[in-house]
C-alpha cells in the first residue's frame, strides 16, 4: 500500500503564496515508510517506538537555542549547544554516561546585553595533539564585536576548563559567520570554511593559532593573515542570492580530490578546491523548479548523490544524482530524483549523512531518521517531535515572523550523530538538548555499506585519505 502526499514547491519567486505560481507534485513512499503523527502528537505517540530517547535538558528561554555538535573521540564525551537571544555563547554538555547527560560549562560574550545577534554553529577540530572548538557569531552593527566571525576556544583541559584563544574577525565583511565547516584537507592543513560577504572564505588554523601564540602586533592587527582562500558563487542568472548559506567539505577518493558542497545563489554548486589558491567549478544545480537559492547541501559518502534543503515553508528536502554533470555528460543538473518532507505544512532544516541514513532536524518536526538507499525513493524510519509547542500557528510563535520559514520557525535546529556509538543529539530552539539511540544503529563507518568513510566527521589525527 503507497502512501501519497502533496509537496507544495514554489517557483522561482519565494514570496507569500498569493503572489506565487506554485507546482503541485504528487509523491509516494513504500509501506515501510512511518506517517508522521499530527500536531501536537496524541499522547504516547510523540515518537516511534525504534527511537529512544536517552537524554533531554532544557537549557534556557523559548528561541535561545541554535545549532549542536558532538566530538567523535571515545576519550572526548563533549557536545557543545550554541545559544542565542539575549544568552550569547554556548553551553558544554558533558555525555560520559549519555543517560546521566548533564551541562559542565556555560560561556556567554562579554557585555552581552550590547550586542546585536548571537552565535550560531560551533564546529571542533583537533590539532597537534590539543582540542579546540569554533564558535561562529553574528552580531549587528549597532552593537560591538561586529566584525568578529569567529571565537575559537583550546578546549583540551574538559571537563575542568577551557580557555579562549583568539577571534576571526574581517572587518570588510561586517555582520559574522553564518554558518561554517571545519575540515582536514588533503595537505594535511586544518581549514575553517566561513560565510563571509560574496564568498566562503578559507582560514589556515593551524596559521591562526600560530599566529595568535607569537603575539606579534603584525600578526593580531592583520584579519587576513590566516585567511588561505576564497570559493566563489558561480554566477547565473537571476541570482537570488550572491553569497552562501551553508556548505560541507569532503574528500572525494576515487579522484583524490577535495571537494566543497555550497548552497546559495540560486541552487547548489560543486567546486574542487584541492588546490585552494584555484578552485574549480565541477556541478551547478540550477533552474531546479522550486529552487530559488539553496540553503544546506550534503552529499552521499561517494559524492554521488546530494541532498538540497531551500528554506522555504512547504519545501520538501531534494535528492540529486551529479553523475550525469560530474562525468561530464551535463553541464547543470537541473532537477531532483526524489524528495521527502515529513510534513507537508513544515519545513525540513539542518541534516547529516550517515549512508545509507539521513538524520534531518526540521523544525517543528523534530529529528526524522530516513532511509535514503533509493534516493529516488527515499522513507522515514523513526522519528520523535522534540518540539512541544502548537505548530503552524504563526500568531503563537515567540521568535516572531520570516520571509522563509513563515510560522514552522520553532524546534530542533541542529543534528548531530557520534559515529563510534551511533548517538544522535538534537537542539530544539525552544525545549533545548536531546540525544537519542536508533534501534540497530550502534554506530557508523562507511566501509559497512560499501561506501567511503567519509562524512562531516573529520579524521584530524591522520586526514581525509586514510580510510
Amino acid at each position: 500500500m503507497l502512501r501519497t502526499g502533496i509537496v507544495v514547491l514554489t517557483a522561482n519567486n519565494p514570496l507569500p503564496a498569493m503572489r506565487l505560481l506554485l507546482l503541485l507534485i504528487p509523491f509516494t513512499a513504500t509501506a515501510q515508510g512511518l506517517q508522521h503523527p499530527p500536531h501536537p502528537p496524541p499522547p504516547g505517540e510523540r515518537g516511534s517506538q525504534n527511537l529512544t530517547v536517552v537524554a533531554h535538558l532544557p537549557l534556557g528561554m523559548p528561541g535561545s537555542v541554535s545549532d549542536i555538535e558532538v566530538e567523535q573521540d571515545e576519550s572526548r564525551p563533549y557536545a557543545y549547544v550554541a545559544r542565542r537571544v539575549h544568552e550569547t555563547g554556548f553551553d558544554v554538555i558533558d555525555l560520559s554516561i549519555p543517560g546521566r547527560a548533564r551541562v559542565i560549562h556555560r560561556w556567554r560574550i562579554e557585555n552581552e546585553d550590547l550586542h546585536q545577534g548571537g552565535a550560531m554553529d560551533g564546529r571542533y577540530f583537533k590539532h597537534e595533539g590539543r582540542y579546540y572548538y569554533m564558535q561562529s557569531v553574528q552580531f549587528g552593527q549597532g552593537g560591538p564585536n561586529s566584525e568578529v566571525g569567529a571565537i575559537i576556544f583550546d578546549v583540551t583541559g574538559l571537563p575542568e576548563s577551557f580557555h579562549e584563544v583568539g577571534r576571526i574577525r574581517q572587518s570588510g565583511s561586517r555582520g559574522g559567520f553564518h554558518n561554517t565547516f571545519t575540515y582536514k584537507h588533503s595537505s594535511g592543513k586544518p581549514l575553517l570554511f566561513a560565510t563571509s560577504g560574496q564568498y566562503a572564505k578559507v582560514f589556515d588554523l593551524d596559521r591562526f593559532l600560530k599566529g595568535y601564540e607569537s603575539e606579534m602586533d603584525a600578526v593580531l592587527n592583520n584579519e587576513d593573515y590566516a585567511l588561505v582562500g576564497r570559493v566563489p558563487v558561480a554566477e547565473t542568472e537571476n541570482m537570488w542570492s550572491r553569497g552562501y548559506h551553508d556548505f560541507y567539505v569532503g574528500y572525494h577518493p576515487e579522484s583524490g580530490q577535495d571537494r566543497f558542497y555550497g548552497g546559495g545563489g540560486s541552487g547548489y554548486y560543486v567546486y574542487d578546491i584541492t588546490d585552494l589558491a584555484d578552485p574549480r567549478l565541477l556541478v551547478t544545480i540550477v533552474g531546479v523548479p522550486g529552487v530559488s537559492w539553496g540553503h544546506t547541501f550534503t552529499p552521499s559518502p561517494d559524492g554521488r548523490y546530494a541532498v538540497g534543503e531551500t528554506e522555504f515553508q512547504y519545501q520538501p528536502l531534494r535528492f540529486f544524482d551529479m553523475k550525469p554533470a560530474l562525468d561530464g555528460e551535463a553541464g547543470n543538473i537541473s532537477h531532483a530524483i526524489g524528495v521527502w518532507h515529513a510534513d507537508w505544512k513544515s519545513l525540513a532544516h539542518n541534516h547529516e549523512v550517515r549512508w545509507p541514513f539521513l538524520f534531518v532536524a526540521g523544525y517543528e518536526t523534530g529529528l526524522s531518521v530516513v532511509n535514503m538507499e533509493d534516493p529516488r525513493n527515499p522513507y522515514t524510519i523513526a522519528y520523535y517531535d522534540t518540539y512541544n509547542g502548537r505548530h503552524n500557528d504563526r500568531a503563537q510563535s515567540r521568535m516572531g515572523s520570516s520571509p522563509y520559514t513563515w510560522n514552522v520557525y520553532n524546534g530542533a535546529w541542529g543534528v548531530d550523530v557520534r559515529n563510534r556509538d551511533g548517538l544522535i543529539v538534537v537542539s530544539d530552539m525552544t525545549t533545548g538538548f536531546w540525544a537519542f539511540r536508533l534501534e540497530g544503529f550502534d554506530g557508523w563507518d562507511g566501509r559497512d555499506y560499501g561506501m567511503p568513510n567519509i562524512s562531516s566527521a573529520q579524521n584530524w589525527d591522520h586526514g581525509p585519505t586514510a580510510q
